[in-house]
């Protein structure tokens, strides 16, 4: 149960390390990935659940412009794919809370980012997975 909940939290968190952390925690690697995504997941959902306090919060906090800057990553994904490329991009470098924030800034629905959060991840629960599947299996 312990290797659940580290999943889950770390994926709310910090995506890359909550697959190989749930495991670690002596969970499967199939539960510790699903839950991982749950956890990934809900922290888009509670930004856009919590409403304007929690997104004004986090974009002082995390020192948030909106206004695109074409030399990064972010922007350039955005400018060439969207939403969906956001959704793709998110696991691996701002997360889903600041994704969330910059997406409705940038005008999109919240079901439409919800949506591109929870599928965009998917991809990376399946590499990160078999990688800490056949990480584990070596060790053994």
């Amino acid at each position: 149960m312990t290797g659940i909940f580290t999943a889950f939290g770390l994926g709310f968190l910090y995506f890359i390390s909550a697959i190989p952390g749930g495991v670690a925690a002596h969970a499967p690697v199939w539960l510790a990935a699903t839950a991982a995504w749950l956890g990934y997941s809900a922290g888009g959902f509670v930004v856009l659940a919590a409403g304007a306090p929690l997104r004004t919060w986090i974009t002082r906090k995390m020192k948030i412009d909106p206004t695109p800057d074409p030399t990064k990553l972010f922007w350039k994904v955005w400018g060439r794919f969207g939403l969906w490329g956001l959704g793709l991009i998110a696991p691996v470098t701002v997360g889903p809370q600041v994704t969330a924030v910059i997406a409705l800034a940038l005008g999109e629905s919240p079901r439409r980012i919800q949506l591109a959060i929870s599928l965009g991840v998917l991809p990376w629960v399946i590499a990160l997975g078999h990688l800490t599947a056949l990480g584990a299996h070596a060790f053994k």
